[in-house]
């Protein structure tokens, strides 16, 4: 068991506190260096030409110097960019780049860089619980504490015209929801981006314990339930899992809602549907809240919207996900956990087709027409928690059946099953063997993607999508995973490429996380961490990370004052309203945790397993 101290929530945020320092010329993870991992700076100079450059250690001494590598001109970030290799200094220590008549700050090489962000990344989603007070002495500072939103959540469904005047029947029931993680900066909880979240932290989880090495053992996240004797990565995550039960159907209810593919402007036909099983989309407020509003002092009406075969799948996948884990552990909720897995996916079949729509006001939409991609990745659940041969077929005659493995969002999630099948021990090699290989296939793409991004990360495009800090750590992610199962030094120096662009490797100079680094994330797009507006309120807590740089859908009025004038990694500003740039969300910063996690794991460790 790995267990090193910590370092404590509260003093973390240190490197958030007092005025922001200008951007630098030098770019580059703004943590620091691994002594066994890539070391990368990025230089934007109008150069054509390589140019000197040296290391210097703290006392001045010069300890590597070299020429740089010309990179040229890179659309997605406006520069002319030039890149430093820092490979030879492996030496823990504390140095300064110069270049061409700039020096950088101050970095350190050293070991545990990661384990403070991870640990910041974990506490994010206890920040972020609804149903409970956040107390003073798990905060981490007292201004982080705030009583509980949403204490007892008992909610009707949804009834009546919604915003594009179709008229919903509701339901005869209500259901207790109270719990689980708000999504974003509002107060909306939704099982489709609350899959994809769990999923990540319960992989973690499956991941770590395969290496025997629990960085999260009880006691370590500074939680409620520390001293219950499980893992706080477990006890966080089942708090979220709970509350996906929760907004499961009761066996024979009817719902009436939209059944089909959209028969243009978004119309559907309505039908009356035996929903028993089934998940319910979300559950929010009925219109938005306004900028700030503490989680307790949300007077809406909290309302149970239509259940939809996507949430229903994420539903069945995280549990079957969840029996397997908990098995031995606990193995009554393990068993709850297969129970409702198998309802919900028997509910799926039965109702294939029941889309989400974005015709309610005060929530997102999070829709998706096609689910075929949520029913193979909750078939790879289920066959590898139970091994039986219904849920084999039925990953045989999916479409996402050896298709290309893509990085996982919200609403592409193939690329989960296929993690699970190439990586949960007693997968058949039937199985578990083309898994591995499109994983790795997938990773080799992305190595190949960074090649060709002048910041040398893994993702070379110019549209830059909302979240867009999340995908590239989805997709490190996949290296990650590509890592484990070859031991390639490679995968594991992407995954360190995608992590500095995160923390400052980037045209803005900008940590997107707060707390972390010279120029951290200071002003998310939140309700309650939201001190730019109010000042009795606070900044964010450490740990959270920024959707990123949005230029594809600039919706906000600040972002829209940014359209066409922006190159899109330059599409950004740290300011509470710009909610298409600035949000924060669970699954953002689900992947955030496991690369940190992975990171933490020192690589010699790593190359014995293979």
């Amino acid at each position: 068991m790995n267990l090193r101290p910590l370092v404590p929530i509260a003093l973390v945020a240190a490197s958030s506190i007092g005025a922001t320092p200008p951007q630098a010329a030098i770019h580059l993870n703004q943590l620091g260096f691994l002594p066994d991992g890539a070391k990368r700076a990025i230089v934007a100079a109008a150069s054509t030409t390589p140019l000197r450059w040296t290391a210097r250690d703290a006392r001045g001494g010069v300890v590597a110097s070299g020429k740089t590598l010309l990179i040229g001109d890179d659309a997605a970030s406006g520069d002319h960019v030039h890149l430093v290799d820092l490979a030879r200094l492996t030496a823990p220590g504390t140095y300064r780049l110069s270049v061409a008549g700039e020096t950088s700050r101050p970095f350190v090489v050293g070991a545990d860089l990661y384990a403070p962000l991870a640990a910041a990344a974990l506490h994010y989603f206890y920040q972020t619980r609804a149903g409970i007070a956040i107390e003073p002495r798990y905060a981490g500072d007292p201004r982080w504490a705030r009583p509980a939103g949403h204490a007892e959540e008992i909610a009707p469904c949804f009834s009546g015209a919604d915003e594009r005047g179709m008229r919903w029947a509701g339901c005869d029931y209500r259901l207790d929801v109270t719990g689980g993680w708000y999504d974003a900066g509002d107060h909306g909880k939704y099982v489709v981006n609350g899959g994809i979240a769990l999923w990540t932290l319960q992989n973690l989880y499956e991941r770590e314990a395969r290496a025997g090495r629990f960085p999260f053992a009880d006691g370590r996240g500074n939680l409620p339930e520390s001293g219950n004797g499980v893992d706080d990565l477990l006890d966080e995550a089942r708090w979220e899992m709970r509350f996906l039960l929760a907004m499961q159907i009761p066996d024979g209810a009817r719902a009436t809602v939209p059944v089909g593919a959209s028969g243009g402007a978004g119309a559907r036909a309505f039908r009356t549907i035996d929903a028993g099983g089934m998940a319910h989309q979300k559950v929010a407020d009925r219109r938005w809240t306004a900028l700030p509003t503490r989680p307790a002092d949300d007077r809406e009406d909290r309302l149970l919207y239509p259940p939809t075969t996507a949430a229903t799948l994420n539903l069945a996948a995280t549990a079957a996900q969840c029996a397997r884990i908990w098995r031995t552990i606990d193995p009554g909720f393990s068993a709850t956990c297969l129970a409702a897995a198998r309802r919900a996916y028997a509910a799926a079949q039965r109702q294939p087709q029941v889309y989400a729509t974005s015709s309610f006001t005060g929530s997102g939409g999070y829709g998706d027409d096609d689910v075929s991609d949520e029913f193979y990745w909750a078939a790879a659940e289920l066959y590898a928690t139970t091994r039986e041969p219904v849920f084999a077929t039925a990953l045989q005659h999916s479409p996402s059946h050896a298709a290309p493995v893509h990085a996982p969002d919200w609403g592409h999630v193939a690329a989960l099953g296929t993690i699970t099948l190439a990586t949960v021990a007693g997968v058949p090699a039937s199985a578990a063997i083309p898994a591995r290989a499109g994983l790795i296939a997938a990773a080799d793409g992305l190595l190949a993607e960074e090649a060709r991004s002048g910041y040398r990360i893994p993702y070379a495009t110019l549209d830059y999508p909302w979240g867009s800090n999340a995908v590239i750590l989805n997709r490190a992610m996949i290296l990650g995973v590509a890592q484990r199962l070859t031991g390639a030094t490679r995968y594991r120096d992407g995954m360190v490429d995608a992590m500095d662009y995160v923390l400052g490797r980037n045209p803005l100079d900008q940590s997107y996380v707060s707390g972390f680094g010279a120029r951290p994330l200071t002003n998310p797009h939140h309700r309650f961490w939201a001190h730019q507006l109010d000042a009795t309120l606070p900044g964010p807590p450490p740990g959270v990370v920024s959707g990123g740089p949005n230029s594809t859908a600039m919706a906000d009025p600040i972002a829209a004052k940014m359209k066409g004038s922006c190159a899109p990694q330059r599409c950004w500003t740290d300011d509470i309203r710009a909610y298409a740039l600035n949000e924060v969300a669970i699954n953002w910063n689900a992947p955030l945790l496991w690369v940190a996690s992975a990171l933490d794991e020192p690589r010699e460790r790593l190359l014995r397993r293979h």
